[in-house]
């Protein structure tokens, strides 16, 4: 039996991933939660498990694509089920066979069988085998029909009342159905992944068993054109809140620059709208064939004394530069979309005021250079980082208010009695923050162990979204790069950051004379309104207290 698997949402209600690369090929074996292929997410590049024993029959995605939660990614062969589907399976070779090279014909997901896919993350297959769960008949109550842990716990003792898909053997018993189908969504057909009871009620009026997407049920308010004998697409646009297609599809979609939401669809899959490569590239030439005629209608006026655009691109035109001033484009999406936006968020939402100190680090230079050997025998590379990271934990500790957020909702200011400290770190995909949770609990050498493997991991893309959260202060080491001083961006909701420029000999006064000291240079960025200015000034005096006599540290 064929057994598609849909992209699931990997991460906190991401709609999209962008597919980074495959570790399987058609023809391989694979066993349950095996991972098929990594997927980047807005924070992180994740696994991708398969969802059953195997052999992967048809990859429907090529790296680098940009697939929306829900659509079909992967095909596998599965032995030792029964179903009804081997003509849809047919139907998916004769699909193949017209040339297009893609695999359009809906096959069977388990969306109603009550043996098919459940969404569930490996740690809670892993939990349900050990627990002696089947899981399938499991009902998720997290996001989609994500089954948890405490729902297999919770069948485990019996507790579980949703029994899986229990009632979705039939296609048209009625509302209670349709409700364990919203609530199972992940396994439906359409791969809705909880579209709510408005396509719930439309799989009840249409019978709720198109899956081969013939569509003989109604529309559901999807604006089709309806399937007309010789297979044409309407010329109507249609401007859907949702439409079914495959990967390549969309990819075409995007090559030619045609939202597909607006491309009118010939078909159905579960009463929902389905658009073919073919009405794509129709509607495109539609859409080029009217610019085109635009074009020519403005020329005609110009040539009569109107006024022509002031932008080529108004005749449709995409070039990127011109010969002699040629132009790159990259996509801004993923992990570099991210951080822009954060950063705009934090820029607009909190008034950041920058206050700027070079201080002594004689002593920190000094105690690095004697620590540094006791801790290369321990297997710890030992950076400054580490020491900045204990002395500003300190420095807290005497300044609380520079350690909290803003709860504008509640309009409170949050103090925060734990210490984790994010290390901004620079990767080939953008900027990430790593935390170090509880520093002040930790001693110099396990932070700077901790602080080593999360930035390697970092920057090699396998760390893990948790470890990328929940920080109460964060430094940034532009001086490793030669930087001075700069004026760093808060990492929202955070209220301060603190920026470290390099750490060199600096001619500097002392006792009426010129001399050569370590000294680093700090620039603290402070959200305005939480904390003033004389808090940022007082609380990097303490800060250069600590670097300048790391020793103070051990009364901490």
């Amino acid at each position: 039996m064929v057994r598609e698997f849909k992209l699931p949402d990997v991460g906190e209600g991401v709609a999209e991933g962008e597919l980074v690369a495959w570790h399987v090929e058609p023809g391989d074996a694979v066993t349950e939660d095996q991972v098929v292929a990594e997927v980047e997410t807005d924070k992180a590049v994740v696994d991708v498990p398969a969802p059953v024993d195997g052999t992967v029959r048809e990859l429907l995605a090529e790296p680098g694509d940009v697939i929306p939660v829900g659509d079909v990614i992967i095909t596998f062969d599965v032995a030792g089920e029964d179903g009804d589907e081997s003509g849809e399976s047919d139907e998916t070779g004769e699909a193949d066979a017209s040339g297009d090279g893609e695999s359009d014909a809906a096959v069977e997901t388990g969306g109603d069988s009550g043996g098919g896919r459940v969404f569930a993350p490996p740690s809670v297959r892993r939990l349900a085998r050990e627990l002696g769960v089947e899981i399938t008949a499991v009902s998720g109550s997290g996001p989609g029909g994500r089954v948890t842990e405490s729902d297999v716990r919770a069948a485990e003792s019996g507790a579980d009342s949703g029994g899986g898909s229990a009632e979705g053997g039939s296609s048209n018993d009625g509302l209670k159905s349709a409700v364990s189908r919203i609530d199972d969504s992940d396994e439906s057909d359409d791969g809705a992944g909880g579209d709510g009871l408005k396509s719930a009620v439309s799989r009840i009026n249409d019978g709720d068993g198109a899956a081969s997407g013939d569509g003989d049920g109604s529309t559901g308010g999807a604006a089709s054109a309806g399937d007309s004998a010789d297979g044409g697409a309407a010329v109507e646009a249609a401007r859907r809140d949702r439409t079914l297609a495959a990967p390549a599809t969309r990819r075409i979609a995007e090559e030619a620059g045609v939202d597909i939401d607006d491309v009118p669809a010939t078909e159905q899959r579960d009463g929902e709208a389905y658009v073919t490569p073919e009405a794509v590239r129709e509607y495109a030439e539609t859409q080029q064939a009217a610019q085109a005629a635009d074009a020519a209608a403005l020329s005609a006026d110009d040539a009569a004394g109107g006024t022509a655009p002031a932008d080529d691109t108004a005749a449709g035109s995409g070039a990127s530069g011109s010969a002699d001033r040629p132009e790159r484009r990259e996509p801004y999406r993923g992990i570099r979309r991210t951080i822009g936006e954060a950063m705009e968020r934090s820029k607009f939402t909190a008034p950041h005021v920058t206050h700027h100190e070079q201080v002594d680090a004689t002593g920190l230079v000094a105690a690095r250079e004697k620590l540094k050997p006791r801790a290369e025998e321990r297997g710890v590379r030992l950076t400054y980082m580490p020491f900045v990271m204990k002395a500003v934990v300190a420095a807290l500790r005497e300044h609380p208010v520079l350690n909290t957020s803003l709860d504008e909702d509640s309009e409170e200011i949050v103090y925060k009695d734990y210490y984790n400290v994010g290390v901004a770190t620079a990767t080939d995909a953008g900027l990430m923050v790593p935390v170090v949770e509880d520093v002040d609990r930790k001693g110099l050498l396990e932070v700077a162990a901790e602080t080593n493997d999360l930035v390697r991991k970092a920057r090699d893309r396998s760390i893990d979204r948790a470890e990328l959260r929940g920080g109460t202060f964060t430094i940034t080491n532009f001086g490793a790069i030669g930087g001075e001083y700069a004026t760093p961006i808060i990492n929202h909701p955070e209220t301060a950051v603190l920026g470290l420029g390099e750490i060199t000999e600096r001619p500097v006064v002392e006792d009426g004379e010129v001399v050569a000291r370590e000294t680093v240079t700090l620039s603290l960025s402070v959200d305005h309104r939480v904390v003033d200015g004389a808090d940022a000034a007082r609380f990097v005096n303490t800060l250069a207290d600590y670097l300048a006599d790391p020793t103070l540290l051990l009364l901490e």
